[in-house]
């Protein structure tokens, strides 16, 4: 693999961002990863080099990088006060498509063939830029959550904008997962329904939030390999390989 940072032109400033790719790859096809809470660390760089491994051109921007650096923040609540809490929808809506025009420039890449993932705070993400986005192919959205309080920085929230969904979003979610109660990912399946969208929700019972996090307790194996292999079949049946 060829892996590393790279500086992605937006509006007004660089975006620093890891990606990953075969070195010899051609025409491949584009997964943007969206960052956890916790920001671009290690793990979200690994999703990366795994995508890569299976064919893909994936990158992942810092969406914090105006506001700060997280990776420096022990305390969740602090990380979130002092960052993310800062971070506009709009802003991370525009660099997400900063991203994409970029990637698609780069010779190696099939820039029609587009697809997002992100975890956590990005699962949230990858529903808001699947209405965003009309180039967007498909989505797949783990333990992003799915309604909350509004403001002026996220005056919308996923369950808001199923209508507005441009293209087919894979929800991955834990039926333990005590920040996103289970009601609000079955509105979300009847929403989709209701839309006539296609999308799905696959909820693992038992699992908590962050189950694909294999540096962390929350990890659960056989939920997070069942998701992965989800995730390559949605990605491959809905133009994105």
């Amino acid at each position: 693999l060829t892996a590393g940072m790279v500086q992605v032109p937006t509006k007004d400033r660089e975006l620093p961002a890891y990606r990953a790719m075969h070195a010899k790859g051609q025409r491949l096809p584009i997964v943007v990863v969206v960052q956890e809470i916790f920001g671009l660390h290690e793990h979200i760089r690994d999703v990366c080099r795994r995508l890569a491994k299976v064919g893909y051109f994936a990158v992942a921007p810092d969406l914090y990088v105006r506001q700060g650096d997280v990776t420096q923040i022990e305390q969740v609540s602090e990380i979130f006060s002092k960052v993310v809490s800062k971070v506009p929808d709009s802003q991370v809506m525009s660099d997400l498509d900063a991203t994409f025009d970029w990637a698609a420039k780069q010779e190696i890449c099939d820039g029609a063939k587009r697809g997002i993932t992100g975890f956590c705070w990005g699962g949230r993400i990858v529903w808001l830029y699947a209405a965003h986005s009309k180039a967007l192919n498909a989505g797949v959205a783990w333990y992003g959550r799915l309604t909350g309080p509004k403001d002026d920085l996220r005056p919308k929230h996923p369950l808001d904008i199923v209508e507005q969904l441009n293209c087919p979003v894979l929800g991955l979610y834990g039926g333990a997962d005590t920040g996103i109660p289970n009601d609000t990912v079955e509105k979300m399946r009847e929403a989709l329904k209701k839309a006539g969208k296609p999308g799905d929700i696959h909820l693992y019972p038992g699992a908590p939030h962050g189950f694909y996090a294999d540096y962390r307790p929350t990890y659960r194996k056989e939920p997070a390999e069942d998701g992965w292999k989800r995730l390559l079949e949605w990605f491959k049946n809905h133009g994105v390989g």
